[in-house]
This record gives C-alpha cells, sequence and structure tokens, in this order.
C-alpha cells in the first residue's frame, strides 16, 4: 500500500538509499529493471521489489510496463532529475572528503563542446595535472547548449560554452577565443578568394555540425537576420567528418581556424578568412555556486580561468 500522504498531500515519510536511486536512474536509461540490476549488482527480483517499493512510497507511477520494457512517466522523468541530483551530490561529497584528507583531491566534472576540447583543453588539463596532482577530471564532450543544461542541472561541476548563445545564472568567466574560417575544396569557387563574406557563405552548400553547435545556431541567426535560407545540405557528428566530406567537393564548412588547419590542412582544402565580427567568438567558464564547489573543482577554476573578471557574462 502507498505511504499514507500528509495533510499537504504528500507522503509522510520517503524512506530509501542510494542504491535504489541508482536503480531507478538505471532502469530509466536501461528501459528494464533486468539490465539495471546488472548494472548496480543486485538480483532482478530484489530490484523489482525496490521500483515497486519506490513508487509506493511516492504514491506515483513513476514508469510504465511495456510488453519490451519500461518507460518514465511524466512523474517519473520528473523524479529522475531529483535522483541525478541527489547522486551527483553524494559523489561530490565523497570528493570534498577526499579534498579534506589530503587537500585538493577528487574528481571534477567538466563540460565542453568540440571546439574547446580540441584547441584548448588538452593543454589546460595537462597543466591542471601539474598543478593539481591530486584532481581527476572527468572530461564530457557535448555542444554549447548542453553544456548550459548541464550547468543548470548541476550534473557537471564546471562547463565552457560559446559565449553568443547568452549567460546561464551562475557564475562566469572570459575562458578563451578563436576565430572562425571557411573550408573549401581546392577547386570550390571560394577557393581563390582572399576572404569571403556571410552573404558568399550564405550561397553555398554547408555541411555542418549537428544541430544544436554554437556554429550551426549562429548560422542559422544570422541566415534569418538577412532573410535568406541556410543551405544545410549536410550535418555530422565532428569536424574531421566536415572535412572529409568538403574534400570531395560536397560544400564548404565553416570551423575555428586552429581546428581547420589541424582537420583540413592538406593541399586539398583551402582555409579563407571571413569577415565580419560575428567570426570572432569568446567561451566562457562557468561553474556553480562557490559554496557548492569542492576544494578541488576551486583548483581547478583557477588553473583554467585564473583571472576573474566583474560582469564576465556579458564580455565585451
Amino acid at each position: 500500500m502507498p505511504t499514507p500522504p500528509a495533510d499537504d498531500g504528500r507522503p509522510a515519510r520517503l524512506h530509501f538509499d542510494l542504491t535504489t536511486l541508482q536503480l531507478f536512474i538505471a532502469t530509466a536509461e536501461l528501459g528494464g529493471v533486468t539490465r539495471a540490476a546488472e548494472r548496480v549488482h543486485i538480483a532482478p527480483a530484489a530490484a523489482s521489489r525496490r521500483i515497486l517499493e519506490l513508487e509506493s512510497q511516492f504514491g506515483l507511477p513513476l514508469f510504465e510496463r511495456r510488453p519490451h520494457g519500461m518507460a518514465l512517466t511524466d512523474a517519473g522523468r520528473a523524479m529522475l532529475a531529483h535522483a541525478r541530483s541527489i547522486t551527483h551530490t553524494v559523489v561530490r561529497m565523497q570528493d570534498d572528503a577526499a579534498s579534506y584528507r589530503g587537500g585538493a583531491q577528487g574528481v571534477v566534472r567538466v563540460a565542453a563542446p568540440k571546439s574547446a576540447v580540441i584547441q584548448f583543453l588538452p593543454q589546460d588539463i595537462e597543466r591542471c595535472a601539474a598543478e593539481c596532482p591530486g584532481v581527476r577530471i572527468d572530461l564530457q564532450e557535448m555542444n554549447s547548449q548542453i553544456v548550459q543544461q548541464a550547468l543548470k542541472r548541476g550534473v557537471v561541476d564546471i562547463g565552457i560554452y560559446e559565449a553568443g548563445l547568452g549567460a546561464v545564472d551562475l557564475p562566469s568567466r572570459p575562458y578563451r577565443g578563436d576565430r572562425l574560417v571557411a573550408v573549401a575544396a581546392r577547386g570550390h569557387a571560394l577557393a581563390g578568394r582572399r576572404s569571403v563574406t556571410l552573404d558568399d557563405i550564405l550561397g553555398c552548400d554547408l555541411i555542418g555540425l549537428g544541430e544544436g553547435s554554437a556554429i550551426s545556431l549562429s548560422l542559422e541567426r544570422l541566415a534569418e537576420e538577412a532573410g535568406r535560407i541556410l543551405r544545410m545540405r549536410m550535418r555530422v557528428g565532428g569536424f574531421d567528418s566536415i572535412a572529409a566530406l568538403v574534400a570531395q567537393g560536397l560544400g564548404i564548412g565553416v570551423m575555428p581556424q586552429a581546428v581547420a588547419r589541424s582537420v583540413a590542412g592538406g593541399t586539398r582544402f583551402v582555409r579563407v578568412p571571413i569577415e565580419g565580427d560575428w567570426v570572432a567568438r569568446q567561451f566562457l567558464l562557468c561553474h556553480r555556486p562557490q559554496a557548492a564547489l569542492s576544494r578541488a573543482a576551486q583548483a581547478v577554476v583557477q588553473v583554467l580561468a585564473p583571472t576573474p573578471t566583474a560582469n564576465a557574462a556579458s564580455p565585451k
């Protein structure tokens, strides 16, 4: 029977442990309790009982039972966000305990887009390893929009994203900047140009990153403002894939200058400067509130972006 509700409609008491939360998360992610039980190392029958007890305590069905698996209900989706936040907080508690035992130690979760991962973070993580030897960085690559979402949900400690997407209501500071260039096959019509304009780019077929990438979003916004249609011929998962398709003459790419030198530096390609202020980009480093950061995460922030400035969330 469900736990009797309190006067305001809520269950009077909730009693569950971290294993049950981990099981709930795994069931949601894997779509079934049997595989979820394997992940958390408990028997399937015990796992099913735990899920039923959790639903009983909330007085709500968290899953729809289907012939080939389990799917979250609307209530289940809401509870999943809380469960992930709780388990993340527990991990951070463990990291903080480690830092108090031996200085700045523990795991720091960093999320960043491909542009930052390729251009900046390898060297910065190497510096972190030298300056914070007790800290391990768990780097997750995701586009700038998803980085912002991860920061808001509190599932990462530090996020890096392109400032043009707007600020997140969390402490931010300037991180690094880059500049976009056009990449074309040597035989393309733009290959002989000393520079190209936005109008030139919008007149070509484009090979771009998936929806939600900062570059794609910027081009979509600029095309809309110009009253043009963005001719995005293909969307792929990485800059190396863009280069491979550009080399075949299937379109042009727009990517950071340093990335273009790496993935499109051969004789088959031409890298053409783009005119306009929009190609100069600023990345922001954003992190959880200072009081919620472990000592390890505070140390990493200082290595990655050592000079905080006022109003950093709105760089000029």
